[in-house]
């Protein structure tokens, strides 16, 4: 796969995918087992991890808690005899793009976990690094610091304009912030693209799971008639946008994104159910019913008034509806 210059591109994926072991690799930590690793016009496959150009924040941060903030930022140009006077101006001016020019003199253990993290990113950034890795960086903040957090590395690199890999398992925070996600499971590359573009048109089962808050509701059934049917036969949808080609009796899997299901006020509907119970969450109201012995959730409008035990019609988008192979969880 590519990554794309002056990008950010999230690695995403549940715990133990690959996402680290691959930017390890990246960053020569791990050797490769197969296959180039190429910067550009550069074969890296090979090369120390001190000649990459690589900046690499840890999810620990891993600053030296003995130096100033102004000695941590300065300290990889120290390492590489750059003189002092011009090491110190740059790491001011590190300091101000991360907004901890006013805490210079601090060591590590006076700072913030927000504070320690923005000044491990000015450290990796002194050495304008071709690459930019980051290692779960928020995974130590508390919601509102990581909300904060996420928009801040998205001004920061939009101003450097670095190529920048962002490891996460957090959706949300991949799909708020980057250009691009890689989506993997088990070490294999599910799909990459753009993050509405993996939320609207997902290639599998997997990736229409892993996206998506309330998750896509996945109702078990099979074709009949070019139809699907629940798994108990209670419900039949001839929905105009499936396949026009569905093989007689395969077992499937309807996925339908919570917005997808919309109440119908005339005739033509897809599907009639009682609705269960209702929920508010915000500006948002949710809804339990079923479709057949199965439980979705769907949201419901704003002028829909009737309450809890009544059947209502419900019309499907062309949008978040999907049909799965139940087996292979391949899109049809």
């Amino acid at each position: 796969m590519d990554f794309d210059d002056g990008k950010l591109t999230a690695l995403l994926g549940p715990s133990g995918c690959g996402k680290s072991t691959m930017l390890n690799m990246l960053s020569g930590i791990l050797p490769v087992t197969e296959g180039h690793i190429w910067f550009d016009e550069d074969d890296v496959t090979n090369m120390p991890p001190q000649d990459r150009g690589v900046g690499l924040v840890f999810q620990n941060y891993a600053l030296y808690p003995h130096m100033t903030v102004l000695e941590n930022i300065a300290f990889p140009l120290e390492i590489k005899k750059v003189p002092k006077a011009e090491r110190i101006e740059k790491a001011k001016e590190m300091a101000r793009l991360v907004h901890v020019d006013q805490l210079l003199d601090r060591k590590p253990g006076a700072l913030s976990g927000g504070q320690q993290q923005r000044v491990a990113i000015a450290r990796a950034l002194i050495k304008e690094p071709r690459l930019l890795l980051l290692d779960e960086p928020l995974s130590n903040l508390d919601a509102r610091l990581r909300l904060e957090m996420r928009e801040e590395i998205r001004r920061i690199q939009l101003r450097t304009g670095v190529t920048t890999i962002f490891v996460t398992h957090d959706q949300e925070e991949a799909m708020s912030i980057c250009d691009k996600i890689v989506l993997m499971k088990d070490g294999v590359l599910q799909q990459e693209d753009g993050p509405q573009e993996l939320y609207d048109d997902p290639a599998n089962l997997f990736v229409a799971n892993f996206l998506g808050n309330p998750p896509i509701n996945n109702v078990e059934g099979f074709i009949r008639d070019g139809a699907f049917v629940t798994k108990d036969e209670a419900v039949t949808i001839r929905y105009r946008n499936f396949p026009k080609e569905l093989p007689e009796g395969r077992e499937v899997i309807l996925g339908i994104r919570a917005e997808a299901a919309i109440i119908s006020r005339d005739e033509t509907h897809d599907f009639t159910s009682v609705i269960k119970t209702r929920s508010t969450i915000g500006k948002e109201e949710l809804a339990q019913l079923n479709l057949g012995e199965q439980e979705i959730r769907v949201y419901l409008s704003n002028e829909y008034e009737d309450e809890p035990g009544q059947a209502a019609n419900f019309h499907l988008r062309r949008k978040g509806v999907f049909l799965f192979d139940k087996e292979t969880g391949e899109r049809l």
